[in-house]
C-alpha cells in the first residue's frame, strides 16, 4: 500500500514525502505490509503493531514532538488544526486511505494515534471457509440470506473482524447480482464495493449519517449498507430496512448475536421514547457473530430472528 507518489501534484507530492519522513521507515513498512491491522501510538511514546490474527506487539518508541508533527502535516492536508483547542484529528491517513485517529493533550497525557491499515484486497466467504474462520454451514447460511434479500446484522467487538466480513458480504453480493444497485454510508472509507451500479456516502461533521439515510431512500438503492450503525440514525436504518429495501448489511458492537439487537435498542432509544421491539425484529433477519479468539478470528454464531414475543426476541442458532 505504498503511496504512489507519480500519481500526485508537486505540493501533494511534498507532503507525502515529508509525511512518509515523518511517520518513519517501520511504520511504512507496515503500512505495506499485508498482514498489518492497525498501528498504535500510546501517549507513553511506545509503538504498537497488530498483524492479522495475532496479539498486539511492541516495536519502538516515537518522541512527543515527531508525533505531533505527524498530527500536524496530516491536519494540513486536511486545512484543519490539531491544538489544545482541537486536540482530535479524525480523518483518512493521506493518499493511502486508512483511518487515522490522533490526540494531543490535554485530552491524553502524551500524542497518541491508531491507523487503521485500509486492506488491499477484499477476501470472500469461501476464503473464510479455507482460513477455518467459518464453517462450509455457515458460508451456505450466509450466502442463502444475500441471495434471499435477508438483511444481515454483523455484530462483534472491536478489531474482531466486522468491517472485514462485511466487505466479504458485499463481495458476493457484488458477484451474484451484479445487476443491483448497492448503496454503502460510512463514515471513513473501509468498505469496498465493485458493483458497477453502485453509490458510496461518506458522513462529514456536517452532515451525518441520518442526513445521509435520508438521502438513499430517494437514491433508488435494492440493498442498503451501512459500515457501522453508533447513534439515532439505527432507527432510520431499521425503518428503511423494514419499507421494500431488503438485503442490507449493517454492523454494531455487542458480545454475541443476540446482544445485538439489544445494541439496537440502546442506539435507537436516543431518538425515540417508544421501544421499537417489533421494527428490531422484523428487520433484522440474520445475525452474524465474529470475535477474536486465542487462534484467530472465528465466526461464532449465526442466529435468525423470528420476532419479539413482547417479553424477549425470539431467535433460532442457525448452525
Amino acid at each position: 500500500m505504498g503511496m504512489d507518489l507519480s500519481l500526485l501534484g508537486e505540493q501533494e507530492k511534498r507532503v507525502a514525502e515529508k509525511l512518509r519522513r515523518e511517520l518513519g521507515r517501520d511504520i511504512c513498512a507496515f503500512l505495506e505490509d499485508k498482514d498489518v491491522v492497525e498501528i498504535m501510538l500510546n501517549g507513553d511514546g511506545r509503538l504498537w503493531v497488530e498483524r492479522a490474527g495475532q496479539p498486539m506487539e511492541p516495536f519502538g518508541k516515537m518522541l512527543p514532538h515527531q508525533a505531533e508533527s505527524i498530527m500536524t502535516t496530516i491536519a494540513s492536508c486536511y486545512k484543519t488544526v490539531i491544538n489544545r483547542d482541537h486536540p482530535i484529528l479524525e480523518c483518512e491517513l493521506p493518499f493511502d486511505g486508512s483511518r487515522f485517529e490522533g490526540l494531543i493533550p490535554p485530552v491524553v497525557d502524551g500524542p497518541t494515534f491508531t491507523i487503521r491499515r485500509k486492506a488491499l484486497r477484499v477476501f470472500t466467504l469461501d476464503e473464510y471457509v479455507e482460513s477455518g474462520i467459518m464453517s462450509p454451514r455457515q458460508c451456505e447460511l450466509l450466502k442463502a440470506a444475500l441471495d434471499n434479500h435477508r438483511n444481515i446484522l454483523v455484530v462483534g467487538s472491536t478489531g474482531s473482524g466486522k468491517t472485514t466480513l462485511t466487505n466479504a458480504l458485499i463481495h458476493h453480493i457484488a458477484t451474484s447480482h451484479p445487476n443491483e444497485r448497492p448503496i454503502i454510508i460510512e463514515d471513513t472509507a473501509e468498505l469496498q464495493c465493485t458493483s458497477a451500479n453502485r453509490v458510496v456516502m461518506r458522513a462529514t461533521a456536517s452532515v451525518d449519517m441520518l442526513t445521509l439515510l435520508k438521502c438513499t431512500m430517494r437514491l433508488r438503492p435494492d440493498r442498503i449498507i451501512v459500515g457501522e450503525v453508533r447513534g439515532g440514525d439505527a432507527l432510520a436504518l431499521l425503518k428503511s430496512w423494514n419499507t421494500g429495501h431488503e438485503g442490507g448489511v449493517a454492523t454494531v458492537h455487542a458480545d454475541n448475536a443476540v446482544a445485538g439487537l439489544y445494541r439496537l435498542e440502546q442506539l435507537v432509544s436516543e431518538v425515540s421514547v417508544t421501544p421499537q421491539h417489533d421494527t428490531i425484529a422484523r428487520a433484522v433477519h440474520i445475525i452474524v457473530f465474529i470475535a477474536k479468539t486465542g487462534g484467530g478470528r472465528r465466526v461464532k454464531e449465526i442466529v435468525s430472528v423470528q420476532g419479539h414475543d413482547g417479553t424477549s426476541y425470539v431467535t433460532t442458532h442457525e448452525e
